[in-house]
């Protein structure tokens, strides 16, 4: 066959400018005369595709025009890149048969170590996937012969196989699948290994139709049949518009009534021109760093993240439905479409920046599309979307910038108290003042926080009703912040999704996740076929004492409650609960209140050592501080302090000796854990990426084992500096290698462990030092008390 005569006739049959045609004919082995043509379609990168038509044009005219032409193997590339992002392969006559002709033996192929997954019930594979498998059952028995001994390889490193040696056929089946993620190769392995153990029922299986359930019909029974239908919000997510107002009120009568009291308070005013002069500057400064934020942010997204900004249509390759949602919510409130960017890492996160609607970015990662479904993946761009919608970072700008007003009065009225320290008529009362101030800033900063809490449940409220499928977005949270997947399979109807809903963790404010949690992602990666581990993986959300605490400190609300408040929309719209809270409530009712409680106290004082240490050392040293030894009551504060943190250590770092091997699943199913008492654990695995996603100088690391991922904080013995030239130097090395870890796990916004030692199995070893750099304030701490005491008279 003449090549580039078949590419000028495709092209002109065709009759599309977009596309260039490129093609390549081999002759097959086995059947003299008859070729594999293999097309590939070059289009623009912004170029949308039928692939399904494309498909069905290509079968009926290629086999009418050149009849010798029996197999078909059609591929599509953006131009200007090396690989292709679609194929697809398609067999245009009756070919070679099997009829009469001696099968393999595939009974003895099995590519996966859980035998059980050979004849569980699975819902639907993707369409990738169910077609590898078609395409291997519709091989010559010597062809799969061919194939078989490779998929090992292929499973373990697919740029390890070669198809040199194999017949046109088999080398067309196995050369594409050298191309996929590794998920979908997870994916493959498994149904390969059910198809050899079982052709006719995994055949079965692969085919919607008989089942007599069409895909996607259970998805729809889980989510509404459209979007935008009314809801009421949840009643504990309070009311953005009154907590905006209430924020922004508070804060204003704050700066206003103490900038009153100040002006007041100094004797004709004299150096109040300063106070004002920094409040200008900070004014300034707060708008040049509103309108220049979002280029500010790209630079460093860029430049340390590696982020690429993408196009809606690089979007819709990845996930249609979020494609279909910014395109939706954009055209209805008349919104400019927000910048689009990817991180190039595996660790799930998504959040939102920009200071005006029109101006918005929104950024995810690549593990967003690989460990959510389309569907969850469009709930993601729909919270993120809600915020742009509500204004968000114009109303959190300027809470930020009246809580740094309240800051520089603090700063102002407490470094004039101590100028006129020795004037008695207003040192006293600049003194007072500074100490409301600085209360105020306190309390100011709380409602900030709160806000933002407030604003969150508002943007899950936004993306349930956009989308009317609050499901899916209980899922993307959960996934996002405890990780809990069960690997491989998609959900298609309700008694599957039941045995295999899936669990899998998230820049602080502006995140679906709170980073600081996001320096403290843990996820689960499988979730047990028995509901109530998910169940389990909430209490700690609605039960421990410690979860109120840490998220008063947070920026976003737990994700017990999110999903929880996500359950009361699914009941409006008529839909089955994707988590059943009532149960968890009711699981909750069962835990020992002693164990939750009892300790609770005295761990918040533990946890607090250090400040109650120098609190106490004050008091000791009121008699040197009145007797003017100003060092001696130094020293004194310095020791409460140093021996507080001392005290605490040994109850945070217990020890490491054979510590029992845990699961990501069994450690967060706890709830009794806290952010003080370190849970001894080693997991097994391997390190799949940095802790914060895309991060290039970051030194934590992100673990998977077999239930689940963990985020691993690295703690260098020489501090800052040691973390930054371990993560410079040391921790993308670390990436895809498999061993164990040992560490001290924590819960608090979010899990963690505190890694004490990697091993890889090839006997590498990476430590860390968690405790050390405790050990050292401490003793630093105490020489210093020694020294100050020592040399001061008293």
């Amino acid at each position: 066959m003449n090549e580039q005569e078949v590419a000028h006739w495709l092209e002109r049959a065709l009759a599309d400018l977009r596309l260039r045609v490129q093609v390549k004919a081999q002759p097959l082995q086995d059947s003299p005369g008859d070729y594999a043509l293999v097309v590939m379609l070059n289009r623009p990168a912004n170029a949308a595709l039928n692939y399904e038509q494309l498909t069905a044009w290509f079968r009926k005219a290629v086999a009418s025009r050149y009849p010798q032409v029996k197999r078909l193997a059609l591929y599509s590339r953006p131009m200007g890149q090396q690989q292709a992002d679609w194929k697809t392969q398609v067999r245009l006559g009756p070919g070679l048969t099997t009829e009469g002709t001696l099968q393999p033996d595939l009974s003895h192929y099995c590519f996966v170590l859980d035998r059980q997954l050979l004849t569980a019930d699975l819902p639907q594979p993707s369409s990738v996937v169910r077609q590898a498998v078609l395409g291997f059952h519709g091989l010559t028995s010597g062809q799969k012969e061919e194939v078989l001994p490779l998929l090992p390889t292929l499973f373990r490193n697919p740029s390890a196989v070669s198809t040199v040696t194999l017949s046109v056929e088999a080398s067309l089946w196995l050369e594409p699948l050298k191309s996929l993620s590794p998920y979908e190769l997870r994916l493959l392995s498994i149904w390969l290994s059910r198809y050899c153990f079982s052709p006719s029922r995994t055949l079965a299986d692969l085919d919607p139709a008989a089942s007599g359930c069409k895909t996607g019909q259970a998805k729809r029974n889980y989510r509404a049949p459209q979007g935008g239908v009314a809801l009421v919000l949840a009643s504990f997510a309070g009311n953005l518009t009154v907590a905006a107002g209430l924020t922004l009120g508070l804060l204003f009568g704050m700066v206003f009534v103490l900038a009153l009291a100040v002006f007041g308070t100094l004797e004709g005013g004299l150096s109040f021109g300063s106070f004002l002069l920094a409040v200008l500057l900070a004014l300034a400064f707060n708008a040049l760093v509103f309108f220049l934020s979002p280029w500010v942010m790209d630079w460093i997204q860029q430049s340390l993240y590696g982020t690429q900004w993408v196009s809606l249509g690089e979007i819709e390759r990845r996930s249609p439905e979020s494609a279909e949602v910014i395109e939706r919510v954009c055209r209805q409130h008349k919104l400019k479409q927000p910048k689009l960017g990817l991180i190039p890492d595996q660790n799930p996160t998504a959040f939102t920046y920009g200071s005006l609607p029109n101006n918005a970015r929104i950024v995810v990662s690549e593990g967003l599309f690989t460990y959510l479904e389309d569907e969850e993946v469009a709930t993601v761009y729909a919270h993120e979307l809600g915020h742009v919608i509500h204004w968000d970072f114009a109303v959190m700008t300027l809470a930020s910038t009246l809580l740094q007003l309240l800051y520089l009065l603090y700063v102002y009225v407490r470094d004039r108290g101590s100028s006129e320290g020795r004037n008695r008529r207003g040192g006293k009362n600049l003194a007072f003042l500074a100490l409301v101030a600085y209360l105020f800033y306190v309390a100011g900063s709380y409602l900030v926080l709160y806000l933002s809490r407030v604003r969150e449940y508002f943007a899950d409220y936004f993306a349930a009703e956009t989308t009317g499928n609050p499901n899916a977005l209980a899922r993307a949270l959960v996934k996002i912040a405890f990780g809990i997947v069960q690997e491989g399979e998609r959900e298609q109807d309700e008694a599957t999704r039941r045995r295999s809903t899936r669990l899998l963790e998230g820049m602080r404010a502006l995140g679906i996740y709170d980073a600081k949690a996001a320096g403290t992602v843990g996820t689960a990666y499988r979730l047990a076929s028995d509901p109530s581990q998910v169940g389990r993986v909430f209490l700690w959300d609605l039960f421990n004492p410690w979860a109120w605490w840490m998220e008063l400190n947070s920026t976003h609300p737990l994700t017990g409650k999110r999903v929880r408040a996500l359950a009361t929309y699914a009941e409006q719209l008529d839909l089955p609960v994707e988590f059943d809270m009532a149960s968890v409530v009711a699981q909750g009712k069962q835990l020992n209140r002693q164990q939750l409680y009892g300790s609770f106290l005295l761990d918040m004082l533990l946890l607090n050592a250090e400040w109650l240490g120098a609190i106490l050392g004050m008091g000791l040293g009121i008699p040197a501080l009145q007797a003017g030894s100003y060092g001696m009551f130094a020293g004194l504060v310095l020791a409460g302090a140093s021996l507080g943190l001392l005290l605490k250590m040994p109850v945070m770092y217990p020890s490491l000796e054979n510590p029992p091997a845990l699961t990501v699943l069994k450690a967060l199913s706890n709830p009794y854990t806290s952010p003080l008492r370190g849970l001894p654990m080693q997991l097994q695995g391997r390190v799949i990426g940095r802790g914060n996603p895309g991060y290039r100088l970051g030194a934590d690391l992100k673990f998977q084992d077999e239930t689940g991922m963990m985020f691993l904080r690295y703690a260098s013995r020489f501090g800052p500096l040691g973390n930054f030239l371990f993560g410079a130097r040391q921790a993308a090395g670390l990436i895809g290698k498999e061993g164990t870890v040992v560490g001290w796990f924590r819960r608090g916004v979010a899990p963690y462990l505190d890694l004490s030692r990697f091993q890889s199995r090839y006997g590498e070893v990476v430590t860390s030092h968690p405790p050390f750099g405790q050990a050292v304030q401490v003793a630093l701490g105490l020489l210093g008390a020694l020294l100050l005491m020592a040399f001061s008279p008293f």
